[in-house]
């Protein structure tokens, strides 16, 4: 399936319901915390701003925010939250579209950049980011790592959350860096709701090579929005890439 029919209306109305710990306002404050100093007081674009997890609050701590979304029905959701006044957004592929201005910051979280399947289309997204940037801007990239090292020979599958009322599940395609996400939701009865994405997974040192195509150059890299430090038993990773300039 495309992305604009993965993030359909079903999807974009139980979105903010079904976010779990990336919803909590614990996760939610670290996350705007960091990006307020990254940002240096100037404006930010936030690439697939979504239902406006991240965006909204960015924007009510004086950030000027701009977004761009390719489903119009998360557009639709964050519409509820902020008018276009207080953050524009631009329906289109955050790959190719361009907006008016530029940017001390442009951000990409939540695992978002994986949702480009082919790897052409990251190193646009790369490069689409960079081109909004402001001499000395940094365009800041959250992205789990791959669970690799969890797939014994001949699985090809691994549980990444157990929860009351879900489960999680991705597997894997290991030949071509592709896997399918797999969010179970349980009711109290004996039924269950599937939602399924899928996504084309990239190491960090490969996200490198796409900054540098980009003409940026990593500035930081931590495990977490607390700055935590990277090491080999990270999950996730918290890239910072700065273009070069003032």
């Amino acid at each position: 399936m495309e992305h604009a029919d993965v993030w359909d209306e079903a999807t974009a109305q139980a979105y903010d319901d079904d976010l779990g710990a990336m919803g909590s306002a614990e996760v939610v404050a670290r996350t705007v915390d960091r990006l307020v100093e990254l940002a240096e007081g100037g404006p930010a674009l936030e690439l697939a701003i979504g239902t406006g997890r991240i965006g909204v609050p960015l924007a009510a701590r004086g950030v000027a925010v701009t977004g761009i979304e390719l489903s119009e029905p998360m557009v639709a959701r964050l519409r509820t939250k902020a008018g276009p006044d207080a953050i524009p957004v631009v329906v289109g592929d955050m790959a190719h579209v361009r907006v008016p201005g530029a940017f001390t910051l442009v951000y990409l979280v939540f695992n978002t950049v994986s949702n480009l399947l082919e790897q052409s289309e990251q190193v646009a997204c790369f490069r689409n980011a960079a081109a909004h940037l402001r001499p000395g801007g940094r365009f800041v990239v959250e992205l789990g790592v791959p669970d690799l090292r969890r797939l014994p020979p001949g699985q090809s599958a691994v549980i990444f959350e157990t929860a009351p009322g879900r489960m999680g599940l991705d597997a894997y395609e290991v030949a071509t860096q592709h896997l399918v996400s797999h969010h179970f939701r349980f009711g109290d009865g004996t039924g269950a709701q599937l939602f399924r994405s899928r996504h084309r997974y990239a190491w960090p040192a490969e996200l490198d090579l796409m900054a540098q195509l980009a003409g940026l150059e990593l500035e930081h890299r931590w495990a977490g929005w607390d700055r935590e430090p990277f090491t080999d038993d990270a999950t996730s990773h918290v890239s910072v890439y700065r273009r070069p300039g003032i």
